[in-house]
């Protein structure tokens, strides 16, 4: 979903993407990035405001005005929003949408952030901005009060029809900065119609999966397959193992820099697995990238690959006649204390920069996003959940049925882990660290001990503004 999940908490998979330093985000750019830009005050005519309020027009927004919307084109393509840019002209007809696609969002958007930014912009995918940073030096608008504003097509408000999580992935420091759009589940991956063909039974728990991994190597296979150059991938499956075996209270520690937190017992085993599947040599060697991994996960190469919910839109050009992708949840371990927990959450964040000329049309453009008739062909096109309730009821699809199952099959409670959108450099150690112990070269208590260390050293440097996690 993204190339997902900022969401680690994105969690979505590319909002859990690089991070950009902390210094100087917002610092007047270059002159050769300023001159990339025209004018440095944006036009009476792109003023939203002044037109009178009500429940199809909540903001004020303008005839004649004109709103600049950039969309991260990534795993998810970008034609779900030109599908949103129909929804909204509908009821807007005489405002003008320019829309644009980028997968240079933080090289394209942040030299402007200072002096004439875009309206709306999609902050995701590789080249993202650091979202602590534009929150702390004021850089992107509070968006409460697009929660609280009527929903465009059903009842209620605009929070009223979000999924679970999807305000809290979008709230920092008490205020909602961040809407998420797209919903990611992630988990292990599988062809069933392989597994039909061979009479293989899924895996629910790692010594299920150990016990019929020789089988899969005997038909000349991987048991897995996974993107090995970048560190976030491999990440989110090992802090779902942790939170499913140490728990929901152990992780909201690890966010809140408690010390000794990453010394919980539990902590290690749960990494241990990942461990030994390295160690048994049941990875698809080489060091293969997402779309890479992705392909050879597509070509039979390996029998298992864990990546969320953005699979099948990002690969659909290269999906086989008869390959039955679907996801199945991330294996426990007897004991877990959280074995039913699901990792899914809302990703592919939309921010308002506070110096846009017309945020009054990009909350309101934010709303044609977050509709029933938006978020269905969201689902429809990308075979992803949007993060509005009810996306994909309609959507005819095995990957996106999984998903739904998976869902509904799960606790209450979510699997999230805040910190990385809390903490640039550990974010960046925790994705070097599980790079390492992917390629064989970290023991899990190597791993464990690493971590704990990096985030020794950012609790106590007090020129880093600590953040909270409360749930």
């Amino acid at each position: 979903m993204s190339v997902t999940p900022e969401k680690f908490g994105d969690v979505s998979r590319r909002t859990l993407l690089q991070r950009a330093a902390a210094a100087g985000l917002l610092a007047v750019p270059a002159a050769g990035l300023l001159s990339a830009c025209a004018g440095s005050e944006p036009s009476k005519s792109d003023d939203g405001g002044g037109a009178a309020k009500s429940k199809d027009n909540p903001f004020g927004v303008k005839d004649g005005s004109a709103v600049k919307v950039v969309v991260f084109n990534g795993g998810l393509g970008d034609q779900w929003a030109k599908e949103d840019k129909v929804v909204f002209n509908a009821k807007h007809p005489n405002v003008t949408v320019n829309m644009s696609s980028t997968q240079k969002i933080k090289t394209e958007e942040q030299p402007k952030m200072a002096t004439q930014p875009s309206d709306l912009v999609m902050n995701s995918g590789a080249d993202m901005m650091d979202r602590s940073t534009l929150i702390n030096e004021g850089a992107i608008e509070p968006l409460d009060d697009l929660l609280t504003a009527p929903a465009w097509d059903s009842e209620g408000t605009v929070a009223d029809s979000l999924l679970p999580g999807t305000v809290a992935d979008g709230t920092q420091n008490g205020k909602f900065y961040v809407v998420n759009v797209a919903y990611t589940v992630w988990g292990n991956w599988y062809n069933a119609a392989l597994f039909k063909k061979e009479g293989w039974t899924a895996p629910t728990t790692w010594d299920e999966f150990f016990a019929l991994a020789p089988k899969i190597k005997a038909k000349g296979m991987a048991p897995y397959v996974h993107d090995a150059v970048h560190g976030y991938y491999p990440r989110w499956a090992l802090f779902a193992s942790i939170w499913k075996a140490v728990g929901k209270q152990a992780v909201v520690d690890i966010d809140n820099l408690k010390d000794g937190a990453w010394k919980a017992d539990g902590i290690v085993a749960a990494l241990e697995p990942w461990e030994k599947l390295v160690k048994d040599k049941l990875l698809l060697p080489g060091k293969l990238d997402h779309t890479q991994s992705q392909q050879a996960f597509l070509d039979g190469k390996a029998a298992f690959i864990q990546v969320g919910t953005w699979l099948k839109n990002e690969m659909a050009a290269t999906i086989p006649p008869g390959f039955e992708m679907t996801i199945s949840d991330y294996w426990s371990k007897s004991g877990d204390k959280a074995a039913k927990d699901v990792f899914a959450s809302s990703g592919e964040g939309f921010v308002v920069p506070s110096k846009a000329p017309n945020k009054e049309a990009a909350k309101e453009f934010l709303r044609a996003i977050l509709s029933k008739a938006g978020s269905a062909k969201f689902a429809e096109l990308t075979k992803s959940l949007a993060s509005t309730k009810g996306s994909g009821d309609n959507v005819q699809d095995t990957a996106l049925a999984s998903a739904n199952a998976l869902m509904k099959n799960g606790s209450s409670d979510l699997i999230s882990v805040k910190f990385p959108d809390f903490y640039a450099d550990l974010d960046k150690e925790s994705q070097n660290l599980s790079e390492e112990l992917m390629a064989g070269r970290l023991t899990a208590q190597q791993f464990v001990d690493k971590m704990q260390a990096a985030a020794d050293k950012v609790a106590k440097d007090s020129s880093i503004k600590k953040q909270t996690r409360t749930a």
